[in-house]
Parts: C-alpha cells; sequence; structure tokens
C-alpha cells in the first residue's frame, strides 16, 4: 500500500511541474516550480497518513488551480522577456 501512496504522489509530482511549465510568463513558470520543488522537498519525511492524505489533497486543488491559471493566461498574449531566449525549434 505504501508502493502505490508513493507512486500516487510522484504522479501528482510530475503533473504539477508538467503543468506549471504551461504558464506563459516567465516569473510565474519559475516562482510556481520552485515552490512545487521546495514544498514535496520540505514534507518528504512525513509518515502519518492521515497527514500524507491532507497534503495530498491540498496538492491537487493546487493542481486544478494551475491549470485554470494557465488557462486564464493563454487567453491574454504578452511578449517575451529577455531572459527566455528565442524560441528552439
Amino acid at each position: 500500500m505504501a508502493a502505490s501512496r508513493r507512486a500516487q504522489v510522484l504522479r501528482l509530482y510530475r503533473a504539477l511541474l508538467r503543468e506549471s511549465q504551461r504558464f506563459a510568463a516567465y516569473g510565474y513558470r519559475t516562482y510556481a516550480i520552485r515552490r512545487i520543488r521546495d514544498a514535496f522537498r520540505e514534507n518528504k519525511s512525513i509518515k502519518d497518513a492521515a497527514k500524507i492524505e491532507t497534503l495530498v489533497n491540498k496538492a491537487k486543488a493546487n493542481l486544478e488551480m494551475i491549470h485554470r491559471q494557465v488557462t486564464i493566461g493563454q487567453l491574454y498574449s504578452t511578449q517575451k522577456l529577455v531572459i527566455e531566449g528565442p524560441e528552439k525549434l
């Protein structure tokens, strides 16, 4: 059962990172990725099943929120920052 919980958390982690990569704005994208990584590192040693369940539910809600924000952000185009560089082919 612990292995399935671990796989679920890893899938959620990857989904959060993947969705955050879709942010058009460089600042939002880097902030979201940094926060996701920091939160998962901070909570990796938690063993309590109830606490893990609470954190997983919170992460799922955040994934939905990121998805909504990315969708809204795609409605409004912005120019890329100099730091972002040219698009790769």
